[in-house]
């Protein structure tokens, strides 16, 4: 078990570069098993959750092969099991990943409830209804069981643009007899990587990064060599970390498309950023000032399905609010229970209005000391890095596990850019 231990109230100033990104990486490895042949996947996130997603791909019967950093060849000649083991299953939500994958290879999947943060109700409904109009029948017994003769294509309307769900059915789809039509899809970069990997091992995927995906199924994938994109969730942490710290970060790696919603969102706040090909850079000395709406109207910072503004920054966003003058509304819609770590960042001097589980009112900006926290999921987690990080005196965050599982050599790389971080061993 790990802590961090952080003195705060010194800028952050350097280079970084963007890690893969995980929301990508964890369907890539699932989708490797649609194909006989060999997948290298580049670009991968060192962390817990991409290990965990590897393990499971290993306990199905497959050849697991790093072959240089960031990079690992995957095989699943062959299926030697069906069902995921519960061990593995429990430790990560994207488990349901292989769900797909497993019907359309071996006509069976049995999965074991999946884990993942605890941020609210996170349905599987979609998944169900996506998989059985493909062809599959669901047996619910204190696990899921799907089971299918053979995947024929549909005209699919999903009830909610899930990402995993979309994901799901378009790995079940791509070796469905005949065409699928995937309507109310989501379209997140995430999203758009998986299908852009799998029409690179002989997928036929048109609508990608729109709602609308066109899919006609094959016979047989093959194998391929493909780069995960960066992750803008990521990213979007050092930015918010550079501005509330006062200082200047240049972040390496990003792909400029997916940082338009984003903008707009910093912008609300007065963060600005220069970018130059693929080099993003944060200025220091900004004024940090909400920026009002007309009519001199408090400002909303609301997520939604992309492209509208991711929900995994709204935590992020709600700690950079703190150090911004003026008053601005963050409204999590899709989640319930991720505001509820506010209670830590008043507790360390932030003056928050919790309104209910969606909206919160932040005034600034606050001055932060320094104080004992304990990370309650990934985001979460990562917002309070970098509330200690903005804060006066030492603060100790426990969980760790639950940060790292998000963020690559998290303390290494924030040593690297001037935080006074320790990562500790406390068992």
């Amino acid at each position: 078990m790990y802590e961090y231990h952080i003195e705060g109230g010194f800028p952050l100033k350097g280079t970084i570069r963007a890690s893969g990104n995980k929301n990508a990486a964890l369907p890539c490895i699932a989708a490797a098993l649609l194909s006989a042949e060999a997948v290298i996947l580049r670009n991968l996130p060192e962390i817990e959750d991409m290990q965990v997603m590897l393990e499971i791909f290993a306990a199905l019967g497959g050849t697991v092969e790093k072959v240089e950093a960031n990079a690992y060849r995957l095989r699943m000649e062959k299926l030697s099991r069906h069902d995921i083991p519960s061990a593995l299953s429990q430790r990560i939500r994207a488990s349901i990943l292989f769900a797909g994958p497993l019907l359309a290879r071996g006509g069976k999947a049995v999965l074991p409830p999946p884990g993942g943060d605890v941020i609210g109700r996170r349905r599987l409904d979609t998944h169900f209804l996506a998989l059985t109009e493909l062809g599959a029948r669901v047996e619910i017994d204190g696990q899921f069981t799907f089971t299918a003769n053979k995947l024929k294509g549909q005209d699919l309307f999903l009830d909610e643009a899930s990402v995993t769900a979309t994901e799901n059915a378009v790995m079940a789809a791509v070796l469905a007899e005949g065409a699928t039509v995937i309507t109310n899809a989501a379209s997140e970069p995430h999203v758009q990587d998986l299908c852009r990997m799998l029409n690179s091992m002989g997928a036929q995927i048109t609508g990608i990064g729109s709602n609308i995906l066109e899919i006609r199924g094959v016979e047989t994938l093959r194998g391929t060599d493909y780069r995960i994109g960066p992750d803008y969730m990521e990213i979007g942490s050092f930015i918010g970390l550079a501005a509330v710290t006062h200082g200047s970060i240049s972040i390496e790696g990003i792909e400029p498309r997916d940082m338009r919603p984003i903008r707009l969102a910093f912008g609300k706040l007065g963060i600005r950023w220069d970018i130059e090909g693929t080099t993003l850079t944060v200025p220091a000395q900004q004024t940090l000032q909400v920026n009002q709406d007309l009519g001199g109207m408090i400002p909303k910072i609301d997520d939604a399905p992309w492209p509208g503004f991711p929900p995994d920054l709204t935590s992020i966003m709600t700690v950079v609010a703190t150090q911004v003058e003026g008053t601005v509304l963050i409204h999590e819609k899709m989640f319930e229970s991720r505001m509820f770590f506010v209670d830590k960042l008043i507790g360390m001097g932030a003056r928050i209005t919790l309104c209910d589980p969606h909206r919160a009112v932040v005034s600034g900006p606050s001055v932060l000391h320094g104080s004992d926290l304990v990370s309650p999921d990934v985001r979460a987690g990562m917002a309070m890095v970098i509330a200690a990080l903005c804060a006066r005196g030492e603060s100790v965050i426990r969980n760790v596990y639950q940060i790292e599982r998000g963020y690559e050599n998290l303390a290494e790389r924030l040593t690297a850019l001037g935080a006074r971080i320790e990562r500790r061993n406390v068992c």
